[in-house]
């Protein structure tokens, strides 16, 4: 694992400032504090920052071809890279290395952009091709590993692993986008392809983008997608045993390191799965670690220990107190853009705690999204019941008023609070998933934006991200939909992004075999009744492992690394909230109604309204413009 970074002339070869490069390479050190390099010739600068895994010896980067003429800077791992060397000696290629970074290279020099369709791993690479005067940017398929981009007003890009790396550089405008300020508080993050400023962008899970000196700088195009085409007939033990095989392998892969290893074993299905792969895998004991809360409601240890217990684990608990809030700035910091997961908080922990003791650790991450794990779904499939009983025109007539008019009675009996199922029944599929997905809901973000920010957004929505992503999915079922929607936004933007800023503030490698593209495209080649069977998710997932878990790990309800926030604001956090959600910075700004604000922190004080993600979402769009907006 990682820090890439760079500065490419995309019209001639003028001099790069080598200052410059090194803030920008210094900036993410904390990715890689092994070792640091600059690479520089006309028209181009990289820099790495490592963190050594694999080849600690001869791997260091930049890293190039035989004769000099590809560089490449690369962070990530390619996990089949083994099986990939001595295919490219038959072609001639001669290694210098033992790492899985020169296959790149020399993948690039036989294969060109194909070589994205040999890799299989987690990545995100630069690579200058002196011969061909082009610059080549790519991501992995899942998005596990970020890639940032600007081009400048005097036609240099800038590239990094970390948005900190461009605004190191120095040159880029730091004008917000509107749109990305939207999509942060619809959605908690800022959705890919944008970033919170108007010049840069993320790299696009599964794209990559090929830049030709002296050409206009294209957009990036995909190289891979996943199709729920649902079409595979197999019989529950076939596809127990299969998916047992398929988990093996990706576990097996994702243990290759010289370094050592371990697992975050959270006690959930996905990371005890891992656990116990591992444990199959491996002739000593795994490592593990687990956070614990000192809040009953929030702690889970004891069904982690379960699973330790079993697999006789070197086990780590580490027990955090549940008014652990002192790390808001620092995630403002890590985050570079405003950023409202609250389990960013147990993240940074449980990634603390492991560096301790590993450099790598694996994880379950990706499993919800894969094998259909998440409460929502099912809950969304029932709502599709309902809203496939009458046409959109005439649900949207009788039940749009009514959700309308209906009061909010989140204090009265739940057979009482009709409000959500009316709104529900107006909505079509991808409009009632935004709104489960959303942060703050509609009409609460749009009387919380001005009339001269809406004027800004110019009537856009961060709908649109969900429907761009739904006219791509190629499926009618209800459940691959969702899922589809969730691999593109929520997984990328949310769960990886989250695990990989918290892991790498602590040098800390972490791997998904639960993300593994092979996995997920033979999962989406199945049925969804294998995924989600009545009210059970993961129920293939669960019944594979049943051999291998307790059953008080499998079908115990799903709990999830939350903290309490509704207690926060009405107690410890009380007075910061009011500093500065009703302080000069967000007034300054001229995009919130003070009016609503304070409404929206009133109700919340007094128990009348749940607005603690509201709240926390203003909390960290605060922090964010503290520490890392410029001054309005």
């Amino acid at each position: 694992m990682c820090g890439i970074t760079g500065i490419v002339d995309t019209l001639g070869a003028r001099e790069i400032d080598a200052g410059q490069l090194e803030r920008m390479n210094n900036a993410q050190w904390h990715r890689g504090p092994d070792e640091g390099s600059i690479h520089l010739e006309p028209g181009v600068g990289f820099g790495h920052r490592r963190l050594s895994i694999i080849d600690i010896a001869t791997g260091q980067q930049p890293l190039f071809n035989e004769d000099g003429s590809v560089v490449v800077v690369f962070n990530g791992e390619i996990y089949n890279y083994q099986s990939l060397i001595p295919e490219l000696q038959a072609l001639g290629h001669v290694f210098h290395t033992k790492s899985d970074t020169e296959v790149i290279v020399h993948a690039w020099e036989s294969w060109g952009e194909d070589c994205l369709q040999r890799f299989r791993g987690m990545f995100a690479f630069a690579l200058w091709d002196r011969n061909r005067q082009t610059l080549f940017l790519a991501r992995d398929r899942m998005g596990v590993k970020p890639l940032h981009y600007a081009l400048l007003d005097d036609g240099r890009l800038v590239f990094g692993s970390e948005l900190k790396t461009l605004l190191a550089q120095g040159d880029l405008r730091r004008d917000l986008d509107p749109q990305a300020i939207e999509e942060y508080f619809a959605l908690g993050y800022v959705a890919e392809p944008r970033t919170i400023f108007k010049q840069a962008r993320k790299l696009p899970a599964g794209h990559c983008l090929l830049i030709r000196r002296g050409q206009p700088v294209p957009t990036p195009k995909p190289y891979w997608d996943v199709r729920f085409t649902l079409e595979q007939s197999i019989t529950l033990p076939e596809a127990e045993e299969e998916l047992v095989r398929r988990l093996r392998e990706s576990v097996r892969l994702r243990m290759i390191a010289e370094v050592p290893l371990g697992a975050f074993l959270s006690g959930g299905v996905d990371s005890s799965s891992v656990v116990a792969l591992m444990a199959g895998e491996s002739d000593t004991p795994v490592n593990t670690c687990s956070i614990g809360f000192d809040e009953p409601a929030y702690n889970e240890s004891a069904f982690a220990q379960l699973v330790a217990d079993r697999y006789r684990t070197n086990h780590r608990l580490e027990v955090v107190g549940s008014d652990d809030f002192d790390l808001i700035d620092t995630l403002a910091r890590l985050y570079d853009e405003p950023y409202n997961d609250s389990s960013a908080i147990p993240t940074y922990r449980v990634c603390q705690l492991a560096r301790k003791h590993v450099t790598v650790a694996l994880s379950g991450d990706g499993g919800d999204e894969t094998f259909g794990g998440y409460r929502r779904y099912r809950l969304h499939l029932m709502e599709e019941k309902a809203r496939a009983a009458l046409p959109l025109g005439l649900r949207r007539a009788v039940f749009g008023p009514l959700g309308r008019w209906y009061p909010k009675a989140d204090w009265a009996p739940r057979f009482l609070r009709a409000k959500t199922t009316f709104e529900a029944q107006a909505r079509d599929s991808v409009e009632a998933y935004f709104h489960t997905m959303s942060q703050v809901r509609e009409p609460l973000r749009s009387q919380l934006f001005t009339p001269a920010f809406k004027a800004e957004l110019g009537g856009y929505s961060a709908i649109e991200v969900f429907r761009r992503h739904a006219g791509k999915a190629d499926t009618d079922d209800a459940l691959a939909l969702i899922q589809y929607i969730d691999m593109k936004t929520y997984l990328v933007d949310d769960i990886n992004t989250k695990v990989d800023r918290a892991a790498m503030a602590h040098s800390l490698e972490v791997r998904e075999p639960l993300m593994d593209h092979e996995l997920v495209e033979w999962m989406a080649r199945l049925p969804s009744s294998l995924k989600l069977q009545g009210a059970e998710g993961k129920y293939l997932l669960k019944k594979a492992m049943e051999p291998h878990l307790p059953n008080d790990v499998l079908y115990r309800p799903k709990q999830g690394f939350a903290v309490p926030l509704a207690r926060w604001f009405r107690g410890p956090l009380r007075q910061r909230v009011r500093d500065a959600l009703l302080g000069e910075r967000m007034a300054a700004t001229g995009w919130f109604e003070r009016k609503t604000i304070q409404s929206i922190i009133e109700q919340h004080e007094s128990g009348a309204r749940d607005h603690s993600v509201p709240i926390w979402s203003l909390l960290m769009f605060d922090a964010f413009m503290r520490h890392a907006a410029p001054q309005q």
